[in-house]
């Protein structure tokens, strides 16, 4: 994700479409890339994208400056995302489904590594969607944005340990579905 100048993020307050309009395009593939490994469906994500960017159209009075704009937009993102995920797990059964998404994911030359590689995200979409909402989100933020505890500590608005506790109970039960997974493979 692109830093987006404080100016940018006041001249957007200010109702600018411009500068806001800067903001989306500077943070909606981050937006739409960590929804769709909370929800894991391409719909899903792309809905929960467009809700995260009018609660920040909201909200975005309410960004003090105090945390930085990336922290500030990945707490409505993931809060959002497991809110989602939450709700549709209620309404309907859980399945995995996966659907190659050429708009973000890069394009590949070999035929064969493109089928390696919609392996290994279908692999992984199945993976993530064993694990609860709240564990996921804090999957996604470790491992495939980088983030650090503290960082997500305070983009989920929760305390270090249960960040700790969440990724423990995530990498036991990923490590087991893995174990399992290869013992079914002899």
């Amino acid at each position: 994700m692109n830093d987006i100048s404080e100016d940018t993020i006041i001249k957007a307050l200010e109702g600018d479409i411009g500068s806001f309009e800067c903001i989306y395009k500077a943070c909606s593939g981050f937006v739409y890339n960590v929804a769709f490994r909370v929800v894991s469906n391409i719909d899903d994500a792309q809905e929960v994208t467009q809700e995260v960017f009018l609660t920040v159209y909201r909200k975005l009075e309410s960004f003090n400056f105090k945390s930085s704009f990336k922290t500030w937009i990945y707490r409505i993102t993931v809060n959002l995302s497991i809110n989602y995920a939450k709700r549709k797990s209620k309404v309907q059964s859980r399945t995995v489904e996966y659907e190659d998404n050429k708009d973000f994911v890069k394009t590949i030359d070999s035929t064969g590594e493109k089928i390696e590689r919609e392996q290994q995200e279908k692999d992984l979409s199945t993976l993530l969607e064993a694990l609860n909402p709240d564990q996921r989100a804090c999957v996604v933020l470790r491992s495939l944005e980088g983030l650090s505890y503290e960082e997500m500590a305070e983009s989920l608005n929760i305390n270090i340990n249960t960040v700790r506790s969440r990724l423990k109970r995530a990498r036991e039960k990923l490590l087991t579905l893995r174990k399992e997974a290869v013992k079914n493979e002899l």
